[in-house]
């Protein structure tokens, strides 16, 4: 019986073994990435960087239809854009970054939607906005594996500088120029791993694997960036493995089934946390700085 529950569905089916494989791709590349942007608390910026990448895939699509290259070019450059205007338009008007990055994810949202009804039906829509993890073939797979090694290669090398601006920001600012080179670096691995979530998962839904499972590992381990981030990994591929085989057992939703079944496991960490122990999960900076550095 388990092994029909648990075994099985991999074992006799191609597709969902390269499901499988993309959410373990996503799983080592855009889930660190949501540990650090937890901590900053810059958790809604993923998910208005999500929606900032959809106007871009959905020009992608006209040109080319449901094309990896095209719609991952698309979705790359229109993220970009909005990044780095938001933060523009925050140091031209002396207003915060993150208002404007929301005036510019809301357009963002409102023109991809736009653009993807006038030309296609409600079934490319939903694919756009969704994604269809059982549908992954080799060449999104490759996407999916460069984007992941890309971006553990990309946070080894600005490790330090991106502990420190999440850890003391001040400090980093006054020892050094690494700091804009942390923030923007950010950003731009968000941007990078949302469009390959986008593939699997959707851009609604991508950035719930990015976001979900380190929220949970910020109550399993407060205290250091990377047991939190050894953590979320391990959420965020569990998740992907209960979310598979519900989608195949019960039939449903692959893509929400996943970010679903993350939700249950931060819930669960939640509820596990006793009463007060968020306060642990905010380390104090000046006296935790050397230690998590190290």
């Amino acid at each position: 019986m388990i092994h029909d529950l648990l075994i099985d569905p991999f074992a006799d089916y191609a597709f969902m073994r390269r499901a499988l494989a993309g959410c373990l791709a996503l799983a080592l590349g855009a889930t660190p990435i949501g540990v650090f942007l937890t901590q900053r608390r810059m958790s809604l910026t993923g998910d208005a960087m999500s929606h900032a990448i959809l106007p871009g895939a959905a020009i992608g699509y006209l040109a080319a239809g449901l094309s990896l290259a095209w719609m991952t070019l698309g979705g790359l450059i229109a993220g970009l854009v909005v990044a780095v205007l938001s933060g523009l338009v925050a140091r031209r008007t002396g207003g915060r970054e993150d208002e404007s990055l929301a005036a510019f994810y809301l357009l963002s949202l409102a023109a991809g939607v736009l653009i993807v009804s006038l030309r296609g039906s409600n079934v490319d829509l939903l694919h756009v906005l969704f994604g269809s993890v059982l549908a992954l073939d080799d060449a999104a797979l490759f996407l999916l594996s460069g984007i992941a090694s890309v971006s553990m290669l990309t946070l080894a090398v600005i490790w330090r500088p991106l502990v420190l601006e999440c850890v003391d920001p001040g400090f980093l600012r006054a020892v050094g120029r690494s700091s804009p080179m942390a923030h923007y670096g950010l950003l731009v691995l968000s941007v990078l791993n949302l469009v390959g979530g986008f593939h699997a998962l959707g851009t609604l839904m991508s950035v719930g694997i990015m976001i979900l499972p380190a929220a949970a590992a910020r109550f399993i381990a407060p205290h250091a960036l990377l047991p939190r981030i050894l953590a979320a990994v391990a959420i965020a591929f569990l998740s992907g493995v209960v979310g598979l085989l519900l989608s195949y057992h019960l039939g449903l939703p692959s893509g929400p089934a996943i970010i679903l079944a993350a939700g249950a496991c931060y819930l669960a960490a939640l509820l596990a946390t006793p009463a007060g122990a968020g306060r642990r999960v905010r380390p104090d900076a000046s006296s935790r700085t050397e230690r998590t550095v190290s």
